[in-house]
């Protein structure tokens, strides 16, 4: 069959004559051009003598592995792709052949479907496309791709040594298929980084699905991930496909990925490790082409230590692992969030980017911020919707207060009667001064809810009296009503306008 010389150019190593004519005939009906060797020191020479798109090798050949071939290639910094064959059922040297830098592997026997898809993986972005399946705008969308890329990656924001040792990291491993791992604490921003991951890969043209496994009633996670058929349980009217199929040349990103129960995750790691899925009710597999991201705050290590995850899985998806820091560690990086994110929430609201003055920003800096990035922008969100004026205005008093104490010789007064109609929370059991409660969140809030409801009573329910006892403006005070859900006699504020 006549090829193009544009064609891309592909070359196959195995020590089967059969399987190695199979391949090759296979990859000619596409329209590659393509060389084959049986051993490597034959692929090696044709490597002198020539450039390649992608390389298909066998682990194990007459003359060493498929992998020291791989190494070549890395130390001499070629291009070339490497997709590499192993046994049926054969998951350590997969996972050793991407850790050592391999695009992609394949199990033997090998699929001719998943092949040839793998095979177009492989040489997409790095060379020109094959001429029945040409189109006029290839060019405009690389470079589409690039600026995607580039946006993905300032979305990370952030020049301290530890976030560009995550850049790098991420534009060196979205050029393989090997599966990622994501760690970091709640907020330092993980699905960025796996966005960032997918936008600088070769299948940013394809989707990126994400999933939050910890939001997926147990009972229905099969048929999320998996698809369903008509009629396959209770309430499935028609077809549907799942995560898998959705994300189809593309990137599947599986947040919390340990909160998946045991039961799940066996069905998980087979159809990573065979790249296929049955749909629920459905006799028939159907074959995936994704690339699996995962993301997680936990330490996996130890609980499958305890036996809460598996450890073939843990493997399976630990091939390449990105750590993304905590705000603790990054300081420096401080100022740049705090301009990118208060940017962002002015463009939301349609508001003037209010001014960043120094004295805010080093009480910024000075804040612990547990909740890492996540929790700044809520801080910055709450300080643009509560600022007057051009200059950002940051509340930084605390959420609590100590309780009143009765003067000595005196009976502490008691509260006034709350209104059937405001509802106010049991208070929370007598703690010695040295317990740390279980939720901080919850226990500040509850805190400062206590506060407000006795200040209104005490007001007589006129939030301006309110607000001007406890130091705060109107607005604050109307803010914080709504957000603790503190419900307001009929007949709101009677004596407001008077006070005010």
């Amino acid at each position: 069959m006549a090829t193009h010389p544009a064609s891309p150019h592909v070359l196959i190593v195995d020590d089967e004559p059969d399987l190695r004519t199979l391949y090759e005939l296979t990859l000619l009906r596409e329209g590659y051009r393509v060389e084959a060797a049986a051993d490597l020191s034959e692929a090696r020479h044709l490597l002198d003598t020539g450039k390649f798109d992608a390389i298909i090798t066998d682990m194990r050949l007459p003359d060493g592995l498929g992998l020291e071939l791989l190494r070549g290639l890395q130390r001499q910094q070629r291009p070339e792709r490497c997709i590499v064959m192993t046994a049926y059922g054969s998951a350590e040297n997969a996972v050793e052949a991407l850790k050592a830098g391999a695009f992609d592997y394949l199990t033997k026997p090998v699929d001719l479907k998943q092949f040839r898809a793998v095979v177009a993986s492989a040489v997409q972005g790095t060379a020109a496309p094959r001429p029945a399946r040409a189109g006029n705008g290839r060019a405009t969308q690389a470079a589409e791709r690039g600026t995607d890329a580039g946006s993905a990656l300032k979305r990370l924001v952030g020049d301290s040594p530890a976030m560009r040792a995550v850049k790098e990291r991420i534009g060196k491993v979205a050029r393989s298929m090997a599966p990622v791992l994501v760690r970091g604490e709640s907020g330092t921003g993980k699905e960025l980084a796996a966005r960032a991951l997918h936008a600088c890969s070769h299948r940013a043209d394809g989707p990126f699905v994400a999933v939050n496994c910890s939001a997926i009633p147990e009972n229905l996670l099969e048929a999320e991930f998996f698809g369903a058929r008509k009629g396959s349980y209770t309430g499935a009217t028609a077809d549907r496909e799942g995560y898998f199929q959705a994300a189809r040349g593309g990137t599947l990103f599986l947040d919390e990925i340990g909160d998946l129960p045991l039961t799940m995750q066996s069905k998980l790691l087979r159809a990573i490790q065979e790249r296929q899925v049955r749909s629920l009710g459905s006799t028939q597999e159907d074959s995936v082409d994704v690339r699996v991201v995962s993301a997680t705050h936990k330490d996996l290590a130890a609980d499958v230590h305890a036996g809460r995850f598996r450890q073939d899985l843990y493997y399976r998806l630990n091939v390449i692992e990105i750590v993304v820091p905590p705000l603790r560690e990054r300081r420096s990086d401080l100022p740049a969030l705090c301009e990118a994110l208060l940017a962002r929430i002015a463009a939301e609201s349609g508001m003037p980017v209010p001014a960043l003055s120094p004295a805010v920003l080093d009480q910024l800096c000075a804040m612990p911020l547990p909740g890492n990035v996540r929790e700044l922008e809520n801080l910055l969100h709450r300080a643009v919707a509560l600022s007057d004026g051009d200059e950002l205005q940051v509340d930084f008093a605390p959420t609590q207060a100590p309780a009143p104490t009765a003067a000595p010789g005196l009976a502490a007064a008691e509260p006034a009667p709350v209104p059937a109609s405001l509802p106010v929370a049991a208070a929370p059991a007598a703690a010695s001064p040295a317990a740390i409660p279980e939720d901080l969140q919850a226990w500040l809030d509850q805190q400062e809810r206590d506060i407000l409801v006795r200040a209104l009573q005490d007001s007589g329910f006129n939030r301006t009296a309110a607000a001007n006892r406890l130091g705060l403006s109107l607005r604050q005070i109307r803010y914080r009503i709504a957000r603790l859900g503190i419900a307001m006699p009929c007949g709101d504020e009677p004596h407001e306008e008077a006070a005010s």
